[in-house]
């Protein structure tokens, strides 16, 4: 076998987090702003996003759901009226106080005392709170529900340690709202939006989930339940990747969401929030990037296909171009996993090597080139991302096909792509989630043994209190959490490995994002 020379300088297995790092700068997808914790998101990262937004929107759409827009202002007292969800938002908040600057008399700016607001605004870190006042407003009775919004915005959450789409101080996601006549249909509706994220996981990003509730100590701050889809990335971390919260009438309380029912009684509503954000596209990365950059599942790629003509500034160049916009056009009119197949034709000035390997740490799925020899032959030359190397030779595994071969046979790559990525991921997922582990002890030993260790399945008996306390704090010293309670685990079958006491569920035990 032979040696390979990877297009990255950094290996996962040396240093995953700066692999991460430096998988994001060769792909070209976002760079620091000059502004703590905040990113430029650059054109193939956006697309990238855009793609998801696409996909996802039409998902949500399908279940019911307007989209709208709110203010990125909100008043504090809007904040204060639900007290849990405050406190679990107050130590990543931003808040506006003055609306005007003046000259300091030093060459600087300052806010003008006189400018300073009534009242000051937080900067969104979601929403509840001021579209629960429009649901007060545009609810009257029960034929106005249920209420299906969703909301394409930026957030903001102070955080102080970030990192580029997984944790930044500010983020863009969709954020979902929902307001029912009874608990019965508001919890359905928070499964079902669970499940379209399961889908859009799976289907879309080839990103295999484990869904399931969050326990008490995880739950966002005021709901009653919270369901989350958890996905495994590459040094066996996990990230969440998308929650689902039932509210009770909690918000409905506080914001006076109300409606006449058919018997000419006031009831108060059932609300529901469900959110998902430019981590994923962080989940894209650590699950699916290899030593040589990114790698994208079909569906969410920008550009599907890239055609590089190996231009040399000659006059025969012409007819080079000409030869390769036929396949450019015949590809463009063909459908892929259910969409028009995007190509691109790249005819900017370079060396077509130099722009391979570009698309490659891109994740560019199918990458062509054609050289003068190949167009007097009639073939192309075909690399796909997700087999890119020869083993043997140690150099790029190209497929010469004819012109109108290659063509024919594209869609099919890229389906087979989509699917074998997701399964390559499935895979490595179960064979990194260890099950059978009877004690604590155990659980500490496991996670000790190994830098990249994976997860957990273990029995629990769903303490509270001060009892869930001292278990949590017993993870925290391992930095571990529980991630959820998979809905897919097979029945408990012994006691709980905390408490001693019998078990009524299983959850997963990681180190997480």
């Amino acid at each position: 076998m032979a040696q390979i020379r990877h297009a990255l300088n950094t290996k996962r297995t040396d240093d995953f987090a700066a692999w991460y790092q430096e998988v994001i700068s060769a792909a070209g997808m976002a760079e620091e702003s000059g502004v703590r914790g905040c990113m430029v998101i650059k054109p193939w990262g956006y697309g990238i996003w855009e793609r998801m937004q696409r996909l996802l929107d039409d998902r949500i759409k399908a279940t019911g759901h307007e989209n709208c827009y709110f203010p990125i202002f909100i008043p504090l007292s809007n904040f204060e009226r639900e007290a849990e969800h405050v406190e679990g938002f107050a130590k990543e908040m931003a808040v506006v106080t003055h609306h005007r600057l003046i000259a300091d008399g030093k060459g600087g700016l300052i806010p003008d005392p006189e400018a300073k607001l009534e009242e000051p605004l937080v900067v969104r870190p979601t929403s509840e709170t001021i579209i629960g006042d429009a649901m007060a407003r545009w609810v009257q009775s029960w034929r106005d529900l249920p209420l299906k919004l969703n909301q394409w915005a930026n957030v903001v959450r102070w955080e102080m340690r970030t990192r580029m789409f997984l944790r930044t101080s500010e983020f863009l996601w969709q954020e979902g709202h929902t307001a029912h006549a009874d608990e019965a249909e508001a919890k359905e509706h928070t499964l079902r939006m669970l499940e379209v994220y399961r889908a859009f996981a799976e289907e879309d990003l080839s990103l295999p989930v484990v869904t399931g509730e969050k326990p008490e100590n995880e739950r966002f701050p005021g709901a009653v339940e919270t369901w989350s889809i958890e996905a495994m990335m590459q040094d066996g971390k996990a990230l969440q990747a998308g929650t689902s919260h039932y509210l009770g009438t909690n918000f409905a309380r506080a914001s006076g969401i109300k409606y006449q029912d058919r018997d000419g009684g006031e009831s108060l509503c059932h609300t529901t929030s469900w959110g998902v954000s430019t981590r994923m596209v962080g989940g894209v990365i650590m699950a699916h990037g290899d030593d040589d950059g990114l790698r994208l599942p079909p569906r969410i790629a920008p550009q599907q296909v890239v055609i590089l003509p190996m231009l040399r500034d000659k006059p025969e160049d012409d007819a080079l171009v000409a030869y390769c916009e036929t396949l450019r056009a015949a590809l463009a009119g063909m459908s892929v996993l259910g969409e028009p197949l995007r190509v691109q034709l790249d005819t900017r000035p370079g060396k077509a090597a130099q722009k391979r390997w570009d698309a490659v740490r891109k994740g560019v799925p199918v990458i062509i080139e054609v050289g003068g020899r190949d167009m007097d032959s009639g073939i192309v030359s075909l690399l796909r991302r997700d087999q890119l190397w020869d083993e043997e030779t140690g150099k790029p595994s190209f497929q010469t096909p004819s012109r109108d071969d290659a063509a024919q046979a594209i869609p099919n790559i890229l389906a087979e792509m989509q699917q074998g990525i997701f399964d390559e991921a499935f895979e490595r997922r179960e064979a990194n989630i260890t099950r059978g582990i009877s004690s604590f002890e155990e659980v500490e030993a496991f996670f000790a043994a190994s830098r990249y260790p994976g997860w957990v399945e273990v029995q629990w008996s769903k303490p509270t209190g001060e009892a869930l306390e001292k278990v949590v704090e017993r993870l925290k010293e391992h930095k571990l959490t529980i991630r959820n309670v998979p809905m897919d685990a097979v029945p408990i079958d012994g006691p709980c490995i905390f408490t001693g006491a019998d078990a009524v569920e299983r959850v997963l035990l990681a180190k997480a994002y």
